[in-house]
């Protein structure tokens, strides 16, 4: 996934050419007619004038269980929660469910981005990640430019 903007004049077409011949067609198990994880977050990005804002839904997390690593221009943010819940001494169970989720989303940053700004804050459910643009790429306001 990347940062990156495309200009694509139908972008409708391109995602149903890219769904068709990026396809496996001899691969017949359930995931060859899902696009969606229920695992994996849905995330949004907004490009403001001095930087991205990156929001990960991840509900039922804490923040001890997110981890966010650059590397090489890449960001992964990764998460894994195992919860085992204890059996008491004597007790017997017919039925044991364990919770365990992971999930990995890497994004691949443009190069007019500060690496070394890059913040993040967990709240209500939501992972925000911020990553600043470098001072030449910021959009600069419209100028108009009188015709003589």
């Amino acid at each position: 996934m990347s940062l990156i903007k495309r200009n694509e004049d139908y972008p409708a077409w391109s995602n149903l050419f890219n769904d068709i011949f990026n396809r496996n067609w001899l691969d017949w198990t359930t995931r060859n007619f899902s696009d969606t994880n229920t695992t994996l977050p849905s995330v949004n990005i907004l490009e403001a004038a001095d930087s991205y804002e990156l929001n990960m839904a991840a509900p039922g997390l804490e923040k001890k269980d997110f981890k966010i690593e650059l590397n090489h221009g890449i960001l992964t943010i990764s998460s894994e929660k195992k919860v085992e819940k204890e059996t008491k001494k004597g007790q017997q169970f017919t039925r044991r469910e364990y919770s365990y989720q992971s999930f990995n989303r890497s994004f691949t940053l443009p190069d007019t981005v500060e690496n070394e700004k890059i913040s993040a804050k967990y709240e209500n459910g939501v992972l925000k990640v911020v990553i600043p643009k470098k001072e030449a790429a910021k959009t600069k306001s419209l100028k108009t430019i009188e015709i003589k």
